[in-house]
């Protein structure tokens, strides 16, 4: 309990010789003292609040320069992502005073997040992410204009224009689909993005901004894992396969959708595998028939003597699959099945433990009844147009998690793999690896650090900044690299075009924008999204209505040049007239006139009389890339990614080797750990 005021007292004598003496810019009561505290913290809040945001105006001009401050304060941005990053980036933004700050996030508010995204508490738990952190964030500095959209930032609403209208955007993003759509928003928008991304105890933050710096598709990302259908249902060799195969084929052939809609599952079939692919779609289909025996006291038996004895006993039939390792062995379903009957069901809250088969085989039988529970209250609830509910895995759903757990286990037994406990089994079901709250941290401080760079002006300046645990560095930069001029997203000219959604054809587009207007020549075609809807020899589409092909209000359309010389792509932002064409007027028109240049001469191939053909000069030829002069290449604009993975850029290589070289050129690190343990692996994961 704080004393009352009457019984405080001076702490010295002759105030004005203190050492403790207040300045005149900070009003802390140094003099005014409990007896247990020299001051007390609590009277500053209490009595002094109304002061607080001129004591922190005043720091930061002191920290910041009074400009940088007027800037920051003016200053509008936007915050993709409020998780793991996001939330400790909102707060530095605030705090550092940002004036108007806009939150966006799908999201909502998970028991998991709570242990290092500090903004959200237990009675947030399924709220949306962006509306709690701006609530919260409020509270920091209450004259902070927050706005927040619990939204995906790839909804049509966030266009060109709204993206314009912010000074930097901030990606805090975990997922590749989005990290792609905000840069190419960005680039297209002209609007600096300050990209991060943390892995375990990697981190990294990168300054992205149009013709100036290489943006985050400059680099090529890696495709997510996955897994032949033959390996993982006919011959696993590892337990991730077992996992996979539980996961994403028997628990939606069971309660949810087919396989084929998995990500982790390569289906596709070829002349090697065809017969094999047909065989097991006509077990999935038996699989699907059993569907109708959940709920009854048979329905556990039929499941298992299918999956773990009729289709082993199908695959020990297969010799030729078993002349280099040992062949499946049947379980014998009567003695674990006696010998589980014993087992409580509480067993599966054991997770940090390997079960035995016989408790594997306990809570499968315990978690198949608590599934088929929740499918049959679902199904009495669905409306008759409604379609057929279902369920899916999630790595915090404990009846989806036990039963992939049992039933992976049971299935790496069969095949003599080592067997995997619940919490082993969720980290690699889920892709999921523990989060360091510190590497969060860091990498939104970094994200400010930077920012006020793009705010000065100062990009030459601009870092792309690692966080990593190798080495005796903590923290590695490395200057910005230039575009790539065969980036697919970055490397085309822009320019925008009012069209006539009622009037606009093909043919208008081309003729009166690309010929007329940007002076094209007879040799063109035209991408829009994956395909192509013009080339010389593909006509079938000049008088359609560029409405009727899909084209609308802030689509994206590519032109190829291909006449001599021939220029770069062109990427054309398509703008809807808001009121309809004159007679006068024409139904596409280039809103401004842009300069497309010419695409830079390629290097020549050295003659094959210089080549080296003896010796250590002569290298391996490395494999040919696509070239993205290719429509039917650069006309797919999206590419697949996984939203759980994060992937350093190319820049990885060049750090790594110099990490332990104290002079590596290029190289700027501050050393906080010289006794690190360069032995010591780090762990990977995407926050959410």
């Amino acid at each position: 309990m704080v004393q009352s005021e009457s019984k405080w007292k001076p702490t010295c004598e002759a105030p004005s010789k203190c050492r403790h003496r207040r300045r005149t810019d900070t009003p802390l009561h140094h003099h005014i003292t409990t007896p247990s505290n020299h001051y007390n913290t609590t009277t500053l809040l209490d009595r002094d609040h109304h002061l607080l945001p001129a004591m922190r105006d005043s720091s930061l001009k002191r920290s910041l320069g009074v400009d940088l401050t007027r800037s920051l304060k003016e200053s509008r941005v936007l915050l993709v992502g409020a998780g793991g990053i996001g939330c400790e980036l909102l707060k530095n933004l605030v705090l550092t005073g940002f004036g108007e700050i806009h939150i966006i996030d799908l999201d909502t508010i998970d028991l998991s997040n709570l242990n290092r995204q500090f903004l959200f508490r237990h009675e947030h738990i399924k709220k949306s992410k962006a509306l709690v952190a701006k609530e919260v964030a409020q509270k920091f500095r209450s004259d902070a204009k927050l706005e927040a959209y619990h939204a995906n930032i790839m909804d049509a609403r966030f266009n060109v224009s709204w993206f314009e209208s912010f000074n930097v955007v901030f990606n805090a993003l975990d997922n590749i689909a989005a990290r792609r759509h905000v840069n190419k928003m960005c680039l297209t928008a002209n609007v600096p993005l300050i990209e991060s991304g943390t892995t375990g105890f990697n981190g990294q933050v990168q300054v992205i901004q149009k013709s100036q710096t290489e943006c985050y598709d400059c680099t090529p990302k890696e495709t997510p894992k996955s897994f032949p259908v033959c390996t993982l249902r006919t011959n696993p060799s590892q337990p991730i396969h077992c996992i996979v195969w539980a996961k994403s084929y028997l628990l939606p052939e069971l309660f949810g959708d087919s396989e084929d809609e998995a990500p982790e599952v390569d289906a596709t079939e070829n002349a090697d595998n065809a017969n094999e692919i047909a065989e097991l779609r006509k077990e999935a289909l038996e699989l699907k028939e059993l569907r109708q025996s959940l709920g009854t006291e048979e329905a556990y038996q039929k499941i298992f003597d299918k999956v773990f004895r009729r289709d082993i006993i199908r695959l020990q039939g297969m010799e030729d699959m078993w002349k280099e390792r040992e062949p499946p062995e049947l379980l014998d379903f009567a003695q674990l099945q006696e010998a589980s009957a014993s087992i409580a069901s509480t067993i599966s809250t054991h997770d940090q433990e390997v079960w035995t088969l016989a408790e594997n085989v306990s809570v499968f039988k315990d978690s198949l009844n608590r599934l088929t529970h929740r499918l049959k209250q679902l199904q009495e609830k669905s409306l008759p147009d409604q379609d057929s509910p279902i369920l899916t895995f999630d790595k915090d759903d404990v009846d989806t998690l036990d039963f992939v757990t049992a039933t992976a286990n049971l299935r790496a037994a069969i095949f003599h793999l080592e067997l995997k406990s619940k919490f082993d089994v969720k980290q690699m079901a889920g892709n999921i690896i523990p989060a360091i709250a510190t590497t969060n941290a860091m990498t939104a401080g970094l994200c400010v650090l930077q920012s006020l760079k793009v705010f000065q002006n100062n990009l030459m300046h601009a870092k792309m900044v690692f966080l990593e645990r190798s080495g005796a560095r903590a923290i590695n930069s490395d200057s910005l690299n230039p575009p790539n001029p065969d980036c697919p997203v970055c490397s085309p000219a822009v320019a925008r075009v009012e069209i006539d959604l009622e009037l606009a054809t093909l043919e208008h587009l081309i003729q009166d924008v690309l010929r007329m207007e940007l002076g094209y020549g007879k040799y063109l075609s035209i991408g829009f999204g994956s395909k192509s809807i013009y080339d010389p020899d593909f006509t079938d589409n000049l008088q359609e209505k560029l409405f009727d092909l899909g084209i609308k209000n802030e689509s994206f359309v590519t032109v190829y040049d291909e006449n001599e010389p021939e220029r770069i792509n062109l990427e054309l932002v398509i703008i809807a007239r808001n009121e309809p064409s004159s007679k006068d007027s024409k139904p596409a028109t280039l809103q401004k006139m842009v300069e497309i240049p010419l695409k830079p001469e390629k290097p020549a191939q050295p003659s094959a009389d210089l080549l080296p053909t003896t010796g250590d000069a002569l290298q391996p030829e490395k494999p040919e890339q696509a070239s993205t002069d290719d429509p039917t290449v650069t006309g797919k604009r999206k590419r697949e990614g996984s939203s759980d993975e994060m992937e350093l850029s190319s820049h990885d290589a060049k750090r790594l080797a110099s990490a332990s070289v104290p002079d590596s050129k290029g190289i700027e690190a501050i050393v906080l750990d010289d006794d690190a343990n360069d032995d010591e692996g780090g762990v990977i994961m995407i926050d959410d």
